[in-house]
């Protein structure tokens, strides 16, 4: 009796049980092929987006969005071909959709630049503040959403969006950007004190340059006298040699 009950078990265990385990499985092979075609679309995009091959890097891209719909990084990189193709309604629409699956400050910021491209100088504002409020430490998240609201008019609103950035980067760079809109504006008050600030950051780097070139040329002094002083005594005789040369 208990032998038929056994048999039964495993008899309701190959019916019910084991095929799924079996698909189970199957499953997963099915996953890490994906995995593997993925990558291999993956790398065949980036190397082709590299040399410029704009057909074969798209071509790529779609193809990793047909086994792998969910793909916000495949949107992203696909959103930026066409960016660079001029294909900005496909672009927006990549990048939006890369944003639906996975909230990223680079989908808003790439997004916010295509606005910037097309005069919608409102939504590119939105999407940079959007971006920021996300990932809030990038200098260039400001200096766009400066440039947003300068072709807007907000000239306050811009020069506050660079002192943001200039916060995170201290560069002339950012503090002639700031100049360009004091001058735009012939804002002579705001010019003086740019121009002086400019200055100011000019000198301070000179005198950290020359602070770096004096510690560089320290090390290199101190290195080369550790090496003379190794040399010179590898070559002065021991003690007991002096005493046997004596001897």
């Amino acid at each position: 009796m208990l032998g038929i009950i056994a048999i039964l078990l495993v008899a309701v265990y190959l019916v019910f049980f084991f095929p799924m385990v079996k698909k189970s499985k199957k499953k997963k092979k099915i996953n890490d092929k994906t995995a593997m075609q993925v990558k291999k679309l993956w790398q065949i995009a980036l190397v082709s987006m590299r040399e410029r091959k704009t057909l074969r890097a798209e071509k790529a891209l779609l193809a990793i969005l047909k086994v792998d719909e969910k793909n916000a990084a495949a949107y992203n990189r696909l959103g930026i071909l066409y960016a660079k193709s001029q294909k900005y309604a496909e672009a927006i629409e990549c990048f939006e959709i890369a944003q639906s699956l996975d909230e990223n400050a680079s989908s808003l910021h790439n997004a916010g630049l295509i606005y910037l491209e097309t005069g919608e100088y409102e939504k590119a504002a939105m999407a940079f503040k959007q971006a920021l409020e996300l990932e809030g430490d990038v200098p260039t998240r400001y200096i766009a959403l400066a440039k947003a609201e300068e072709r807007m008019g907000n000239r306050k609103n811009a020069i506050e969006a660079l002192e943001q950035a200039y916060s995170l980067d201290p560069s002339i760079s950012i503090l002639k950007q700031i100049l360009a809109i004091h001058k735009d504006a012939q804002d002579e008050e705001g010019i003086a004190a740019t121009n002086a600030r400019i200055e100011a950051l000019i000198t301070e780097n000179e005198h950290k340059k020359r602070a770096t070139m004096r510690r560089a040329k320290s090390m290199r002094h101190s290195a080369n006298s550790s090496r003379a002083t190794a040399q010179t005594r590898t070559m002065r005789p021991s003690n007991a040699i002096r005493h046997r040369r004596r001897v």
